[in-house]
């Protein structure tokens, strides 16, 4: 469960009026939810019988199995508690309270046309939870980062001295105001603390976690490489630009065993019939390709010999 909750970003969610930082897993009939406001981090796990348990007691009028009860908090708690938490068209309204060290998210909705209530119980979360969850991610996305600065300022260093080779050749810039001045990496950093980081005014307190640091920390903390965004045409995070990979996208299909598997055979034949066409076709370009490759080949033996062309684009 620790595994998938840590393949999940922390995300920005306003409850109550309050701005926290959460992180979610909703499972087959368990749930793991923490929430943060940079001063605590709080949490709750629940299984299949705290659930049905907890339902049953807040809900005297409702009688349905745990599934039922677990599949309808799911499906209204998990948008307040993910990228969507600031939707108006939420089915949910949640409310905050705050009991000593502990906190409570109350959660109100309908569930079959009856009032649905739920209540997140989360209780101060451990060190070693907050470390695994939220510092060592941090952390190694830092030094992810610092890296990805030194690569820069290597690609810049090359690329100063390609353009001191261009103009060594003769080649003159025909745009003067895209001149620029050779990339020294100490003073770029003075600079950059000195004069950029006080115009940023980046606040201390702020719960601000923006899209591409997401990407980074789901890369760092799975072990993947990051995956492209989606970009929808306001820009925002959607649920599927989380990538979320785990149990939670297990969902149950409206589809029935018996036709899935007709689907499935009839897509296995036409791969198949697919498959054999492709490999004919093919069977019969396979002289061309070798010849063309073959003259290719004799083509860059021919032009290895450097040759001296005049500079074009913006050197002239």
């Amino acid at each position: 469960m620790e595994a998938a909750l840590s393949a999940l970003p922390w995300v920005p969610v306003c409850i109550g009026g309050s701005d926290l930082l959460a992180k979610a897993w909703f499972g087959d009939t368990q749930y793991w939810v923490l929430l943060s406001d940079l001063s605590s981090v709080w949490e709750e796990e629940m299984n299949a019988d705290d659930i049905q348990r907890r339902a049953q007691d807040l809900n005297k009028r409702l009688r349905a199995p745990t599934q039922a009860f677990f599949a309808h908090l799911c499906s209204v708690a998990r948008p307040c508690l993910s990228s969507q938490g600031n939707d108006q068209t939420s089915a949910a309204h949640m409310s905050l309270e705050r009991h000593g060290d502990n906190l409570t998210v109350r959660l109100k909705s309908e569930l079959a046309g009856l009032p649905f209530y739920w209540e997140f119980c989360c209780t101060q979360t451990p060190v070693a939870t907050v470390c695994r969850q939220l510092v060592r991610p941090l952390l190694a996305v830092s030094r992810v980062l610092q890296r990805q600065v030194e690569d820069l300022a290597a690609l810049l260093g090359r690329k100063d001295a390609e353009i001191q080779d261009y103009q060594e050749n003769g080649a003159v810039l025909s745009r003067a105001r895209l001149q620029t001045e050779p990339f020294e990496v100490n003073r770029y950093r003075e600079n950059f603390f000195r004069q950029t980081i006080p115009q940023m005014a980046v606040p201390l307190v702020g719960l601000d976690f923006y899209s591409e640091l997401q990407d980074l920390f789901l890369a760092v903390s799975s072990g993947n490489a990051p995956q492209k965004r989606k970009c929808s045409a306001d820009s925002s995070p959607t649920a599927e630009d989380n990538h979320v990979p785990g149990p939670e996208h297990q969902q149950t299909s409206d589809v029935p065993t018996g036709v899935e598997s007709l689907i499935a055979s009839k897509e296995q034949n036409d791969v198949k019939k697919s498959s054999g066409r492709t490999q004919e076709a093919d069977s019969e370009q396979t002289v061309p390709l070798i010849s063309t490759a073959a003259a290719a080949g004799s083509e860059e033996r021919a032009s290895s010999r450097p040759k001296k062309k005049k500079a074009v684009g913006l050197f002239r």
